[in-house]
């Protein structure tokens, strides 16, 4: 993992909310209306914060078809162990060119 990566798996769980979906999906499978309820959220709010879990693996969903015909989507937490401690960071700068920004005189 490169310090971009690295930057932006941390930047996925850097928010209270996040952090709490994930908690609500660490022993349940949920959809959308029953995950906003339970972490007392709106479903658009939700819907971003999802996204953005996603996106970085922490998080996937799926749609299935409810009894009566209803589309629902699905979300559950993925396994993941993140370790950050100085040789994971140092490991991901080492993987990392250092950019002109990045330089200073």
């Amino acid at each position: 993992m490169n310090i971009e990566q690295l930057a932006a798996t941390l930047a996925a769980i850097a928010s209270p909310q996040r952090l709490r979906i994930l908690a609500t999906l660490a022993d349940d499978r949920l959809h959308v209306s029953a995950l906003a309820r339970r972490v007392d959220m709106s479903r658009a709010l939700l819907y971003m914060h999802l996204t953005k879990l996603e996106a970085a693996g922490f998080v996937v969903g799926g749609l299935e078809l409810s009894a009566d015909g209803k589309a629902l989507k699905y979300f559950e937490a993925t396994p993941f162990v993140l370790t950050i401690d100085l040789p994971t960071i140092s490991a991901a700068v080492a993987l990392s060119p250092i950019s002109p920004a990045d330089e200073t005189d």
